[in-house]
């Protein structure tokens, strides 16, 4: 484990166990360290940033940076701010991109991170939440989309039963859509017609039994 991980998992040390445990898992699971190393700039944008893990991460490994962390469940966002309350360059808010960043950070941020939220909007929503996205960014700004790539494998549908258990069984995760995980060329043509320009898309599967997938695409000019 790197010492960048061991020190933002460091911070959650005095929440309760069952947080504790899903931070640690969310760490084991998710190539959090990969999507941070390719986040530029000083002003960054965590949508979905769940109980903070990715947003702590980012301020650690720049400590001049801030990070706009926001997400829509209390609870996690609670937490999230009990844990991360010696950084005061993480700012966390309770809601939606929609509701909370869109206003406050438009075409402020240097870097948008939506890691594995996307699948848990319904799929009509997407085209809008991208573009809302896209707003929040200065022209030629960074959007790291980090999903579970729909690619038909035993991955893909041990992802899907893995998130069935976490949101509709165990209620750990709030989902208001159908789980829909989508293959990359179908994910490339929506951040295109988003206005953005896919950059590079990369695969951080090795190692998991989830195929993680990560599109890094630039904001055009509006």
């Amino acid at each position: 484990m790197s010492t960048l991980l061991e020190q933002a998992l460091a911070l959650y040390a005095g929440l309760p166990a069952a947080e504790r445990f899903h931070v640690h898992a969310r760490a084991s699971s998710a190539p959090l360290l990969a999507v941070a190393e390719r986040v530029s700039g000083g002003i960054v944008a965590d949508i979905g940033c769940g109980h903070g893990l990715l947003s702590a991460l980012l301020a650690l490994a720049e400590p001049s940076r801030t990070v706009h962390g926001v997400d829509p469940d209390p609870r996690k966002v609670t937490w999230a701010r009990e844990a991360l309350s010696g950084l005061p360059q993480v700012k966390l808010a309770e809601g939606t991109v929609e509701d909370v960043l869109a206003p406050a950070l438009p075409r402020a941020c240097d870097t948008a991170v939506v890691c594995d939220v996307l699948y848990l909007l319904p799929e009509a929503k997407w085209p809008a939440f991208l573009r809302t996205v896209h707003g929040l960014l200065k022209p030629g700004g960074r959007f790291l989309l980090k999903e579970v790539e729909g690619d038909g494998s035993w991955k893909h549908r041990k992802a899907l039963a893995q998130e069935w258990v976490m949101v509709s069984l165990l209620g750990r995760t709030k989902a208001s859509g159908g789980m829909v995980l989508k293959p990359r060329a179908e994910m490339m043509a929506l951040l295109q017609d988003a206005g953005f320009t896919v950059r590079e898309v990369v695969d951080l599967g090795r190692g998991y039994t989830t195929p993680h997938v990560l599109y890094v695409a630039e904001a055009s000019a509006p």
